[in-house]
């Protein structure tokens, strides 16, 4: 559990060591440059309550076909970050992936910026994700593979991937995307954050994912940011978990469970006394909803960034583990607010939405 470490890591860092003490008794390596837990809740009283979901426009399928010039859709984004700020939605949390930059930085960081203005004419801040370990291997530039009919982010890709996960000859390019990206915009007030790694213990690399995600850090940190450096909690993994509670400015995780987990798990993180984001949750199907999970992160001014915006080639909003190969639409949505139309999958939802962030 969440509990078991959290109260050695806490004592050790209030401390201030560089190196916290964890529940296996080894060192926690933390990275010089680490914000303060003053500075990371001074910096959190001045933001706006953080509402939004995790952005992918309806015509993408994965993190390339969001961001490559042939499928760069500005027109659609536009349209649909508008909904989103009129329902009182003020953040968004977007993928990148390191192939954007190494076959074209300039044109990256044109887009990049070109997103930033649509996002910033709507009052949306973006946290940006770097690295992800979930879904398809071997990604490749290039034309992206259509949606599998009902199957879950069936072209989603990992960044970077095994195969130079486990070659650390290839990271050069790899720093120079992390470096890149956060050397361009990291004092860019669009920005509200860096989340370096997504899940980065998932599809089973478990501890080999350590060295790299040691090195995103380092390499975050190097850039000086002037917004604060993440990567979350989202499964009991104890390493990562700790090295990453250990040099977060702020403290971020996933929940897809009821209302009731939610809040234990939120009063558990609290001990590390800094601020908090959920940067994925909403997931119908296991009773994670807008309606029970938004009050409560309001009631403890805790970020809610839920999965998915609008139904699109991702196919989020059929579940993970229930596929529907004829592609008819899923009795209950998992994830997603709007149909492709812009019209709410359920109004109640919105209704609440609104109402929570007042618009």
């Amino acid at each position: 559990m969440i509990r078991n470490f959290l109260t050695l890591l806490t004592f050790s860092l209030l401390l201030g060591t560089a190196q916290a003490q964890t529940t296996t008794g080894e060192p926690v390596k933390v990275i010089p440059g680490r914000w303060s837990a003053q500075k990371a809740n001074e910096w959190y009283a001045r933001q706006p309550w953080p509402v939004g979901a995790n952005f992918t426009p309806s015509t993408a399928i994965n993190q390339l076909e969001f961001w490559q010039e042939d499928t760069w859709d500005p027109k659609t984004i536009d349209k649909e970050l508008g909904w989103a700020h009129d329902i009182g939605m003020n953040i968004m949390r977007v993928f990148l992936h390191n192939l954007l930059w190494e076959k074209d930085p300039e044109g990256l960081k044109k887009r990049m910026n070109e997103f930033l203005t649509i996002a910033d004419k709507h009052q949306i801040k973006i946290l940006f994700v770097l690295f992800d370990s979930c879904w398809n291997d071997d990604p490749k530039s290039g034309k992206q593979p259509e949606p599998k009919p009902g199957v879950h982010n069936s072209g989603w890709l990992r960044a970077p991937g095994t195969k130079r996960m486990f070659d650390s000859r290839t990271w050069g390019s790899l720093e120079a995307y992390t470096k890149g990206v956060i050397t361009a915009f990291g004092k860019d007030q669009r920005v509200w954050g860096w989340d370096l790694f997504n899940e980065p213990t998932n599809n089973g690399y478990n501890d080999a994912v350590m060295p790299l995600l040691i090195k995103s850090f380092e390499w975050a940190r190097a850039a000086k940011p002037t917004q604060p450096i993440t990567s979350g909690w989202w499964t009991e993994h104890p390493l990562s978990n700790e090295f990453m509670f250990a040099n977060s400015d702020i403290i971020s995780f996933h929940n897809y469970k009821p209302a009731d987990n939610l809040e234990k798990q939120i009063l558990e993180l609290q001990k590390l006394g800094r601020p908090m984001i959920c940067t994925e949750y909403m997931a119908r199907k296991h009773n994670s909803l807008f309606e029970t999970c938004l009050p409560i992160f309001k009631k403890y001014k805790v970020g809610a960034i839920n999965w998915g915006l609008v139904q699109g080639k991702t196919n989020t909003y059929y579940a993970w583990d229930e596929p529907i190969p004829s592609g008819e639409e899923p009795k209950l949505w998992f994830h997603e607010v709007f149909r492709k139309d812009g019209s709410p999958y359920k109004a109640e939802e919105v209704k609440v939405i609104r109402e929570l962030t007042k618009k």
